[in-house]
């Protein structure tokens, strides 16, 4: 792996409090990463010590195989992008000021903050007073903040917090552009349902541990969690019901025209054919478990006393 971040062996304690436990991670070249976990599960200590805010207690941390502490931390800062889960930025100045303002401190032509305004959908209200932007309107502008210089790495703490759902999609198709220009991408969010197709891979931090590492279709696999199958049959009680007794399976009703049921992920294909066979059922779907199943399944391991795990 070409590695933009990595992370061997890292511990970060605030006394006795154990933050981050021995914690082994790499993010690639243009990956986007899926940085999730419970509120204090180690997920913004984390980011923390990859940008250089935090040292760790013990371990080593690189990013763009240098020390985010070290004597190119001034440098490596540059190529770096951040969006904390709660931006604040000066009141009394306009979002062009901010914008153009933080430019400087990258480093770069101010032409760029407006560009990015505009791209953020703040072109209007470029030259309001941020004390008259909605939360939606700030996170936006912490945003174009995030994506000045072109970063190598973007760092997204709860990116889509007060967007409306227009504004989010717009997110995830910047995030999706900056993937095919080579930028790597860790994204920390709560909302699972939605960013799920953008994630080349998740890692799950559960009481400052890795609890899962992998893509989704890796996750599922080591989960082994049933799929769900829905079959639209004009015959609730006929032919299909008898079919899937065979399987040792049992439906239930939805409505008058659907029935549900869960199955082992082994048994997808030999289950289809039983109901594709059947001339009542006009319809088949089939539910893999999404991330918010595998995030609760793998936080339930976690949570579980060790010798249920054994």
């Amino acid at each position: 792996m070409n590695s933009v971040v990595r992370l061997e062996n890292v511990s970060r304690h605030f006394g006795k409090v154990r933050a981050v436990v021995d914690l082994n991670l790499e993010v690639a070249a243009g990956e986007v990463l899926g940085l999730l976990g419970h509120n204090g599960a180690g997920k913004s200590t984390t980011m923390k010590m990859i940008l250089g805010v935090l040292a760790p207690s013990a371990g080593q941390v690189q990013v763009l195989g240098e020390n985010p502490r070290g004597r190119a931390a001034g440098h490596l800062r540059l190529q770096l992008g951040y969006l904390p889960e709660n931006v604040s930025f000066y009141d009394n100045l306009s979002g062009r000021e901010v914008l153009r303002y933080f430019a400087r401190l990258k480093r770069i032509e101010i032409k760029h903050a407006d560009h990015l305004l505009e791209r953020v959908g703040l072109g209007e209200a470029a030259d309001r007073r941020v004390r008259t932007y909605s939360k939606g309107m700030r996170q936006r502008l912490g945003l174009a903040q995030a994506l000045l210089g072109a970063p190598k790495l973007l760092l997204l703490d709860e990116p889509t917090v007060g967007l409306d759902p227009i504004a989010t999609r717009d997110v995830y198709d910047m995030i999706n552009e900056l993937r095919e220009t080579g930028t790597s991408v860790i994204l920390s969010s709560h909302v699972l349902a939605g960013v799920e197709k953008h994630l080349d891979r998740v890692a799950i931090l559960a009481h400052g541990r890795l609890q899962a590492d992998g893509t989704i279709d890796a996750l599922r696999a080591q989960a082994d969690l049933p799929l769900r199958i829905r079959a639209r049959t004009t015959s609730l009680n006929g032919q299909v019901n008898e079919r899937l007794a065979g399987l040792g399976l049992s439906a239930r009703a939805v409505r008058a025209d659907l029935i549900e049921f869960d199955a082992p992920a082994s048994r997808k294909l030999e289950i289809m054919r039983a109901l594709l066979a059947d001339d009542d059922v006009s319809d088949v779907h089939v539910d893999a478990p999404s991330l918010e199943s595998l995030y609760t399944h793998f936080n339930r391991l976690a949570d579980a006393p060790e010798d249920a795990n054994a």
